[in-house]
């Protein structure tokens, strides 16, 4: 089954920003004259995704009056808890169906082919549960700290282990929705579901052949921005 809608997490404190958060979300900084929120929106919107969710927790007002009206977007407030990441999306399930969704940080900016079309045209759900998009690190522009996962070509993945230098998950990837509800928790990471699938073999990854720009950090966004516009 192919992801038939997608979730945009939109509800962190970006407290790696200090003051620049201060009075605003983080997805609403602007990278290349456009928040961070409009260019997962419209990577998103150009992978002809017609269904998308997006969460909010931190300064939420701020971000219901940016997305308001928007065809085929439903805002999903978080409230009185943020979730994580797989507590975001087992909220979000309801709204977005059962099966294969994509999900998207909206704090990456992504120079090349769309990510979300990257990861369809490698999705084989008989023999994963869930497809990460990957970076060589020297790709993922603005990224700081280790690799995440060892890939090799045959899209299999496992953790990095000391030492290692792997590659960078993107913030984006199909994942099937069923996958979550084994957790029995309301608030919980994506990691947690990951490392299941990693040992049942049902997680996978494909490298993305574009670069990326990470901007969780004031260096990160300066860099995004000069990968967007240079």
């Amino acid at each position: 089954m192919k992801p038939h809608a997608a979730m945009v997490f939109a509800a962190g404190f970006g407290t790696r920003l200090g003051d620049l958060v201060k009075d605003r979300p983080k997805p609403l900084i602007e990278v290349a004259g456009q928040p961070l929120i409009d260019h997962a929106l419209e990577i998103v919107k150009t992978a002809g995704v017609e269904h998308c969710a997006v969460n909010l927790h931190y300064l939420a007002d701020q971000l219901r009056a940016q997305l308001k009206d928007r065809p085929g977007l439903t805002l999903v407030h978080e409230f009185p808890d943020i979730l994580d990441t797989g507590g975001g999306l087992l909220n979000a399930a309801d709204i977005l169906g059962e099966g294969a969704v994509f999900t998207l940080n909206s704090d990456t900016v992504f120079r090349g082919a769309n990510p979300l079309l990257q990861l369809k045209a490698f999705w084989n759900p008989t023999q994963m549960d869930a497809l990460l998009l990957l970076s060589a690190p020297e790709s993922a522009i603005g990224h700081t700290g280790h690799g995440d996962f060892m890939w090799s070509e045959d899209n299999r993945i496992r953790r990095c282990e000391k030492g290692e230098s792997g590659c960078v998950y993107t913030g984006a990837q199909i994942i099937d929705t069923r996958c979550l509800s084994s957790v029995g928790k309301r608030v919980f990471s994506f990691n947690q579901i990951w490392n299941r699938l990693i040992s049942d073999g049902r997680l996978a990854g494909v490298l993305y052949p574009g670069k990326i720009g990470d901007a969780g950090t004031p260096e990160g966004i300066r860099a995004s921005e000069t990968l967007l516009t240079s």
